[in-house]
């Protein structure tokens, strides 16, 4: 699924992302250390997977990346 970075704090690399929906959904900081990225920014556009339905209450990121560039992913 895709988000777009929605607050990235580049202290705590702790923020949240917006489904298509209009959802905010969190990521922790320990979600964005084992991306491989080393910054975000507001705007940007994700792959990300989530830890129970997107919609639902308690959703968190669990695994985010930039679109094209994540496992088995080549950019044509």
């Amino acid at each position: 699924m895709q988000a777009t970075v929605h607050t990235f704090d580049p202290a705590t690399t702790a923020g949240s992302v917006i489904l298509d929906t209009g959802k905010v959904v969190p990521f922790e900081a320990d979600v964005f250390g084992h991306s491989g990225l080393r910054h975000l920014r507001v705007g940007q556009r994700l792959s990300i997977e989530v830890s129970s339905d997107p919609e639902g209450p308690d959703s968190q990121v669990t695994r985010l990346w930039i679109v094209g560039i994540g496992a088995d992913e080549a950019i044509h």
